[in-house]
């Protein structure tokens, strides 16, 4: 039990020296995560209906 109350203590030690973010560095992070997420995922989409097109050319 001595080992495991030691460790839960080490760890929220720890965890006070974490250099955690601010709400608006959160959100800004967010924001800038799903806006990449999103261009990646177009980009990908355009190429893919392209792809489809000149194979669909191809063997037609």
């Amino acid at each position: 039990m001595d080992r495991i109350r030691r460790f839960i203590n080490e760890a929220w030690s720890e965890l006070k020296k974490v250099n955690w973010p601010t709400r608006e560095q959160t959100r800004n992070l967010t924001v800038l995560v799903l806006v990449i997420s999103a261009a990646i995922g177009i980009y990908i989409t355009v190429f893919d209906v392209l792809f489809a097109q000149v194979v669909q050319f191809l063997t037609a």
